[in-house]
């Protein structure tokens, strides 16, 4: 009999901790920090937070099937995250000006090594989500 894998065991567990960590980070930038959040942060909020409880959810039960909820929020979550951080650092993109009220999209509160801001992060954060749920689920059947 084979030996089940970290991700097998813990997958769901990281999943969560990235959820929360990425979570708490964006409440930190905004209510510690005072960085007022542009309309895609907020949107990328939209489809962290829910990630944060189901994740949590799915871990304490061991719901392995879990994935046709949290996939599609990672990966419309991320996709936005992308859009968000080109629009940041590609200048061809911050031209579309998509934020027309309140703080334009393409501030960086933060720019660290010259290429890691808020919707760097969150990329990071709905990648590491999307593999793991990936994982899980090829590792479950």
């Amino acid at each position: 009999m084979k030996k089940p894998t970290l991700l097998e065991n813990f997958g769901l567990y990281f999943a969560w901790i990235v959820a929360v960590i990425a979570t708490l980070g964006s409440l930190y930038f905004s209510e510690i920090k005072e960085f007022v959040p542009c309309q895609f942060c907020w949107i990328q909020r939209i489809f962290m937070y829910p990630m944060a409880i189901i994740l949590g959810i799915a871990s304490f039960y061991n719901e392995k099937q879990i994935i046709k909820y949290v996939l599609p929020l990672s990966v419309i979550g991320g996709t936005i995250s992308l859009y968000h951080y080109l629009v940041q650092k590609v200048p061809g993109f911050a031209e579309i000006k998509p934020c027309v009220q309140g703080v334009p999209c393409n501030v960086q509160y933060i720019n660290w090594f010259g290429f890691i801001t808020i919707p760097f992060l969150a990329l990071i954060a709905f990648t590491l989500i999307s593999i793991l749920m990936i994982v899980i689920h090829k590792k479950s059947k």
